[in-house]
């Protein structure tokens, strides 16, 4: 071999040498970024779930499908008449346990919407209150139901020594039914929130600092920019707020709470013992307030990057051309609206040049265009992905706003009950979104709103800068939440983020007995002092009646 094959042969093989440390330089840094932003593990633990049924059940079944492709053990309590918890799973053990009787039937939520429609015929002023009465009405009946439930399972022996005997390392509940809060404290185990609204409305109300002043109550329709007028209204609905929990929810379960637990619990103090809430919200949404350090924000972490449409379904986007297409849907609890209203929407639908997708179950509109696909289920993810999408027209369930806010699909609201009407205002008051009444809606209406939507660009670039600021984050809000859970877990709670705040009787937590001190030490003062410039005065003309 000549000496200037073997300097070849040499420089050949120093520049794959630095070649490959070159590939390993960025591809070490890429490895290193990802072990730095992914939680840390947390050995396979057990944990205990007490979900809500309905849409509420889509954010949990994320949460542990994640928990399971981590190694955990997971037992799911469930009703043996849920809607969409399925009693087979991959993914967890189910176990079936009596939640809410037939009055949680879904048809009892179609028959709310007619009272709901009845009630926004009123006055603006009064028409939410009408609607919190009608709410009222049902939690008076549904925490009825779950106190005698979880008395049931707390009084089987049997039951409650299996549960004990698993050695659960933590509960992971959704607050919007006391079930799992309740068997938790029973069993004395770490407690995790996955949470939006608790008892009488929003959950922030119960953790955090709520300043009515401008953060508006649940239920109000209000947002955090009030004159006068809207601060009463405001006023009213916390008052109102108070009443209910304390005269119609509290009372449902003071026998379970003497019976069961120690003297003096009450059922905010169990709410409060929560150790991490993980709310679903996000200030991108929701109006600025006082939060508190065990709520972790992990609003929209269900949202995800859109996956490819089923063959005929993207054969029918594409046929939208230049125009794109509209999705409709009213969510997984509420899909039937009254026929009147339902035609208004068909032949609104009929005059766009727009492709529509509509959820729809029930009887095919007369007025239906040539141009609408209905169908009884829809890939609302990926549809609003898609770059054929140029409007969402919705109920306004938190779900499907944190989607649109993730794809950045401007919305055509049409709000039927609970917090819709809240949620619908949010996007409203940021230029996103137009609302609609569903009690009153007609065609020009309908179709006014959806070409303002479509036609006015101002709406598609504010929900643009929405879903910008959305997905600017450190870490995912998926990774957040997954990080919290396995936190409670290895350190078998978190009690150093609760506040003492908490454990303080009402007057001294509102420093009522601090100014009531202050103002008697003041009362006292005033008193001496004018006593001893009594006094003076009366020796001082006693000095002068002497010499007279």
């Amino acid at each position: 071999m000549t000496v200037g094959k073997v300097k070849s042969e040499e420089k050949s093989q120093q520049s794959q040498t630095q070649e490959m440390s070159g590939l390993s330089i960025p591809l070490f840094l890429t490895v290193l970024w990802f072990l730095l932003l992914r939680p840390p593990p947390c050995s396979s633990s057990n944990i205990l779930v007490v979900p809500v049924d309905g849409s509420h059940w889509i954010n949990m079944k994320i949460i542990l499908e994640q928990l399971h492709s981590r190694g955990h053990n997971i037992t799911v309590l469930r009703s043996a008449k849920s809607w969409y918890i399925p009693n087979n799973s991959s993914i967890y053990t189910s176990i079936n346990i009596t939640m809410l009787e037939d009055e949680s039937d879904i048809n009892y939520y179609n028959k709310m919407i007619q009272d709901v429609m009845e009630c926004r015929t009123y006055p603006t002023f009064i028409r939410t209150f009408c609607q919190q009465y009608l709410i009222t009405s049902m939690l008076d009946q549904a925490h009825k139901i779950l106190a005698r439930s979880v008395a049931t399972i707390i009084e089987d022996t049997v039951f409650i020594q299996k549960l004990q005997d698993t050695k659960f390392d933590l509960m992971l509940t959704d607050p919007g039914l006391t079930i799992g809060m309740l068997l938790a404290t029973y069993l004395k185990l770490p407690m995790v929130f996955n949470v939006r609204w608790i008892n009488t409305g929003e959950g922030h109300f119960t953790i955090a600092p709520s300043p009515i002043s401008y953060v508006p109550v649940s239920g109000s329709e209000l947002h955090d920019q009030m004159d006068v007028l809207e601060r009463i209204k405001n006023m009213l609905h916390y008052l109102y707020s108070a009443i209910e929990q304390h005269l119609i929810i509290n009372p449902a379960y003071s026998d379970l709470l003497q019976r069961h637990f120690p003297p003096g619990t009450d059922l905010l103090s169990l709410q409060r013992g929560a150790d991490i809430w993980l709310f679903r919200a996000d200030f991108v949404f929701e109006f600025p307030r006082p939060t508190m350090p065990n709520v972790v924000y992990v609003g929209g972490f269900h949202c995800k990057k859109a996956q490819p449409l089923p063959a005929e379904l993207e054969a029918f986007m594409q046929s939208s051309g230049e125009h794109g297409v509209v999705v409709m849907s009213l969510g997984s609890l509420i899909s039937v609206l009254p026929r009147k209203v339902t035609e208004a929407i068909a032949a609104a639908f009929a005059e766009l040049p727009q492709k529509v997708i509509w959820r729809f179950v029930g009887e095919k509109p007369s007025s239906l265009g040539n141009n609408t696909l209905l169908l009884e289920w829809l890939p609302q993810n990926d549809l609003l992905g898609h770059p054929k999408t140029r409007a969402f027209v919705a109920h306004g369930g938190t779900n499907g706003m944190y989607e649109a806010i993730y794809h950045s699909v401007p919305v055509v609201g049409l709000p039927l009950l609970f917090d819709q009407f809240d949620n619908l205002l949010r996007l409203k008051v940021r230029g996103a979104a137009r609302v609609v009444e569903a009690y009153s809606l007609t065609k020009e209406d309908f179709l006014g709103a959806l070409k303002d939507v479509l036609e006015n660009p101002s709406f598609h670039t504010n929900m643009q800068h929405l879903s910008q600021l959305h997905r600017d984050k450190p870490v995912t809000p998926m990774d957040t939440a997954i990080f919290w859970i396995e936190y409670v877990i290895r350190n078998k709670g978190a009690p150093h983020l609760q506040s003492a705040g908490f454990h303080l009787p009402w007057y001294s937590y509102f420093c009522l007995d601090v100014a009531v001190l202050t103002i008697a030490i003041t009362g006292i003062f005033i008193w001496a002092l004018v006593f001893v410039c009594r006094l003076l005065c009366c020796q001082k003309s006693k000095r002068k009646m002497k010499p007279e």
